[in-house]
């Protein structure tokens, strides 16, 4: 079997599943695990380097709106894969290359390759997803398997925490301008997370991101999971969040490793589940570990003089 995958949390998942010797093509974004790096890229980013994250945001309005391309498909690597199965989804028009884009070259380069859609719009899904791909690559036992491991892992946080402190959360999947986080953030026991359940990433105002010390509703933890950056990047947006007064007064303020644990609709996904648990509830469950979350002392983070 021949497997091409057009998403990274696709592409974790034919390694869970233990299929990985038969992918043969990613996404230039597939980097867990390492040995994806070593498959032929046949889907890269149209968007130029080096952009800011409000920069990015506003090629991306721009290109949407005019119903361009975010993504280029190489479809000549694609006919010389000669794939029997494409991995791809139609969740989110900024994730990966378009569906209908997908079917289109699979249809100019004559190519029956089976096409599975994956559109999980909750942790359940992601995690039931994993079985729909392991039918789809005749790995149905492996992945029963791991949807068995994640299954236990979650129900053991949840009964940790039964009983917990309810917290009021704002989860940040973008920073410039502020969303909070839709879909696919994160839940745990005893956490109130702002968007709710299968809703899309909503933008945050300036003044329903900050709050004030007097606003009961005002979220007092804030998480900041920027879609497509890992720890280190996070972690300084969130400094420069902060230096700017552009979060919640008084809110504990969080950066964790969006791309590995946050906004990839995968496995890890349960990893997630568990670094916002040891965030909000330590005393219970735990600190989180330093890879996956880092705190922004506010005390130390100074706004620039005007």
């Amino acid at each position: 079997m021949r497997i091409v995958s057009l998403l990274p949390s696709a592409t974790e998942i034919v390694f869970a599943v233990g299929r990985g010797d038969d992918l043969v093509g990613v996404t230039f974004e597939c980097d867990h695990p390492p040995e994806a790096r070593r498959r032929r890229i046949v889907s890269t980013s149209m968007l130029p380097e080096g952009l800011s994250p409000a920069e990015i945001d506003a090629v991306v309005s721009a290109r949407v709106a005019a119903g361009e391309d975010l993504y280029r498909l190489d479809e000549g690597a694609l006919a010389e894969l000669d794939a029997d199965v494409v991995l791809t989804q139609d969740l989110c028009a900024v994730c990966a290359v378009d569906l209908d884009r997908v079917d289109d070259a699979l249809t100019y380069l004559g190519c029956t390759a089976r096409v599975l859609t994956l559109d999980p719009q909750s942790l359940d899904d992601v995690v039931r997803s994993v079985l729909d791909v392991g039918d789809a690559l005749d790995a149905g036992e492996r992945a029963r398997e791991v949807v068995d491991s994640l299954r236990a892992r979650l129900h053991a946080l949840g009964r940790s925490l039964a009983g917990a402190e309810a917290r009021s959360v704002l989860v940040l999947e973008w920073t410039d301008p502020p969303f909070c986080a839709g879909q696919l953030g994160p839940r745990s026991g005893g956490c109130g997370v702002v968007a709710p359940r299968s809703s899309p990433s909503l933008a945050a105002t300036r003044g329903g991101s900050r709050g004030t010390r007097s606003d009961r509703r005002a979220p007092r933890w804030c998480l900041v999971a920027p879609c497509g950056y890992h720890l280190e990047q996070a972690t300084a947006f969130a400094e420069q969040l902060v230096a700017d007064d552009r979060l919640p007064v008084g809110a504990e303020v969080w950066a964790v490793d969006a791309d590995s644990h946050f906004v990839r609709p995968g496995p890890r996904l349960v990893d997630g589940a568990e670094t916002v648990a040891r965030v909000l509830h330590p005393g219970i469950v735990g600190a989180p570990a330093p890879d996956r979350a880092q705190r922004v002392d506010r005390a130390a983070t100074v706004a620039p003089a005007v």
